[in-house]
């Protein structure tokens, strides 16, 4: 059993259509996640520490919406801009743009407390160098715990509000001519930078 760690049902429900119905489980645990101008970094804290917290394999994922114009902006904040500026004053900022391309992007964090070859980066620059620190005869519990990483990315460009399906940016995010708002679930799972992730991760976790 896969230990999802969201607040989402929806993303369950996403990820067991890329692995099989049953197979999946959430878990509502607030960790706590670091600074990062990078999505991998929090992805990969966070699943140590929720790994640590369920004791069970666990996902845990980090996603945002980066606007070229803005150098990546929202990006890891995307929640926080959300929450305080809106998606109608994301929208605002983003109109005056020259450029308005934007991309949403997502990295699946997975750990289960096992060794693993991982690809990318599965360790934190800092954790690292306390492990080369900590010798080879150190306590398991100091080092740090492997992590496997996952991407998927999509890009659009930010329009004009359209749709009343999805949430957060979709209804600005528009993809291949429709903004993620107005597309129904199986269309916008099928091309979601979520759904790319998941695609990579269950290919990888078929063999784990």
């Amino acid at each position: 059993m896969l230990t999802y760690v969201t607040t989402n049902p929806g993303k369950v429900r996403e990820a067991e259509s890329y692995l099989r119905d049953g197979s999946v489980k959430r878990l509502e645990y607030d960790y706590p996640e670091i600074q990062s101008p990078d999505l991998a970094p929090i992805a990969a804290h966070g699943a140590r520490e929720a790994y640590r917290h369920a004791g069970d394999p666990v996902l845990v994922d980090d996603a945002g919406l980066f606007i070229e114009g803005l150098d990546g902006f929202p990006g890891p904040y995307s929640s926080y801009v959300e929450d305080t500026l809106g998606v109608e004053g994301v929208h605002a900022i983003a109109s005056d743009l020259d450029d308005r391309r934007a991309s949403f992007r997502c990295v699946l964090a997975y750990c289960d407390g096992d060794d693993f070859d991982a690809s990318p980066d599965p360790i934190d620059r800092e954790d690292r160098n306390a492990a080369a620190a900590a010798g080879p005869d150190a306590e398991t519990a100091d080092r740090p715990l492997p992590v496997k990483l996952f991407e998927g990315y999509v890009p659009g460009t930010i329009v004009s509000p359209r749709g009343d399906g999805g949430f957060g940016y979709d209804p600005i995010f528009e993809h291949d001519g429709t903004t993620f708002a107005e597309m129904d679930t199986e269309r916008k799972n099928a091309v979601s930078h979520r759904g790319r992730a998941l695609a990579k991760f269950a290919e990888w976790f078929a063999e784990r």
